[in-house]
């Protein structure tokens, strides 16, 4: 029988996800009897010899996404009340812990997907099985004045408005632009990597438009330091909310 070999690394106890896995096996870092793993579909005997090392220290690889914007740009978090649309496994809420955030309100329309290490911090409220569409100040009793989103399956033009409406004036947003979800016509949709270099600026200027016609001022945007899970190119986003 064989198995796939990121499955097989988090059950030897060597990743704790099998997103730490993949990110590991995508630099080269996980060896299968002495040769380098190239895929994180490869699969292999149950029995067969493993050796690796972790890519990077977080919970999640969409961690080195964010702390990539805020080593890049002057994005207060220290003290601040954040809050994470579409949190998964808790990379982004992670670096934002340890970027000293006062507290993080985490939100995910799945269950059971945060690692323990991020959810059992005391700062974290994990508001698991909650669209971020279906926010209320009543879940979100302190107003975030940070925002941070990595969502997938669904264009920032709806899910992110209601977030948007709870943060503070001057609040900051940090957020993923994923060209596949918010292409406007063909090539756009769930399936499929986009190359097109003009279709991502689009994608891009896109919610670039629809945050200034809301009053946000978008800062800056830049290409993330690594693609999604799919292969399709993201880019970050950083933007202010007036006042």
């Amino acid at each position: 029988m064989k198995t796939r070999v990121d499955q097989l690394l988090v059950a030897r106890g060597l990743f704790d996800s099998r997103s730490q896995a993949r990110a590991a096996i995508e630099v080269g870092l996980v060896l299968a009897d002495g040769v380098i793993v190239r895929k994180a579909s490869e699969q292999f005997a149950d029995d067969i010899a493993l050796e690796a090392q972790p890519a990077h220290p977080w919970v999640g690889r969409g961690a080195l996404k964010l702390d990539h914007a805020l080593t890049l740009w002057p994005v207060i978090v220290e003290g601040r009340v954040a809050l994470d649309v579409g949190a998964s496994t808790g990379g982004f809420t992670e670096v934002l812990l340890t970027r000293g955030a006062a507290g993080v309100f985490a939100v995910d329309v799945g269950f059971g997907q945060m690692h323990a290490r991020v959810s059992s911090d005391p700062r974290v409220v994990n508001l698991e099985r909650i669209d971020a569409r279906d926010l209320t100040p009543d879940l979100i009793p302190q107003p975030p004045s940070l925002v941070v989103c990595d969502a997938s399956f669904i264009s920032l033009i709806k899910v992110l408005p209601v977030a948007l409406d709870l943060a503070t004036p001057g609040a900051d947003l940090v957020t993923l632009v994923k060209p596949q979800f918010e292409a406007d016509g063909p090539g756009g949709g769930k399936k499929g990597v986009i190359k097109d270099a003009a279709a991502h600026a689009a994608a891009v200027e896109r919610v670039r438009d629809w945050l200034e016609a809301l009053g946000w001022t978008v800062q800056a945007t830049t290409e993330s330091p690594i693609t999604g899970g799919d292969g399709n190119v993201e880019f970050l986003l950083w933007a202010k909310k007036p006042g």
